[in-house]
């Protein structure tokens, strides 16, 4: 949980709201909209786990009444990145290593298959996962370890965007907030960052070589390895 939540929360309905007056983001009576905006907020570390979520304030900065709002909060407590608690209300959840077992198990059916099979290898979207690869080197060299994690966010969603499906970079958007969440409770950021910044550099080059076996099994040691670092930081998740 962040250190001073009330103020974390008021920066992220700003800037919703301040999204919303700009027109980057167009929010009607969509809940599918509403609830994409605030699943965006957690892939990029702005909403963190135990946040508790006001109605009202969220309906006014998103644009939407509150019938929508509600509707939005129940879908992504249906994705498990909210939780509804007795006298608290919404709030975002804090995910455990059963959680992070059963996130792991997804990524590696979908991201070794995106960079082995995938039919949208095109120079945009490879420049993307190259992009993406810059950003989290730039981050490092300034010390910016939310923006380190960021950036590794938009790698992986990259690199499902190759597999050329809007379904399946819909799932990796789910599965990247709940990411986020377990990156939140490591308490050295930079150590468990780095090796795997590295890691993406060596595959965007596989990549921009057309070595895609390589590039696929060195993705999926990766997030095996990832899995087993989590697991054992949040704790061993418990057998019924």
């Amino acid at each position: 949980m962040p250190d001073r939540p009330d103020a974390t929360l008021a920066a992220v309905l700003g800037s919703l709201e301040q999204a919303r007056l700009d027109r980057r983001v167009v929010l009607s009576t969509s809940a599918d909209r509403a609830a994409r905006a605030l699943r965006e907020q957690v892939v990029e570390g702005l909403l963190r786990s135990g946040t508790r979520l006001p109605e009202e304030r969220l309906a006014q900065a998103l644009g939407v009444s509150r019938n929508t709002l509600r509707e939005a909060l129940s879908q992504l407590v249906a994705e498990r990145i909210l939780v509804r608690e007795p006298n608290r209300g919404v709030v975002v959840t804090t995910p455990g290593a059963a959680d992070v077992v059963d996130v792991y198990a997804a990524r590696r059916l979908i991201e070794p298959a995106a960079v082995l099979h995938g039919r949208a290898h095109d120079p945009a979207r490879l420049a993307a996962v190259h992009a993406a690869v810059a950003e989290g080197l730039d981050a490092v060299r300034r010390g910016r370890w939310d923006e380190v994690a960021s950036a590794n966010q938009h790698f992986h969603r990259a690199v499902v965007a190759l597999a050329g499906s809007t379904r399946l970079s819909h799932q990796m958007d789910l599965l990247l907030a709940e990411m986020r969440l377990f990156f939140h409770q490591m308490d050295r950021p930079d150590e468990f960052h780095r090796p795997y910044l590295d890691e993406n550099a060596v595959i965007d080059d596989l990549l921009a070589r057309g070595r895609r076996v390589e590039a696929a099994d060195r993705l999926a040691t990766y997030l095996s390895t990832a899995e087993e670092q989590l697991v054992r930081f949040i704790g061993a998740p418990s057998v019924a």
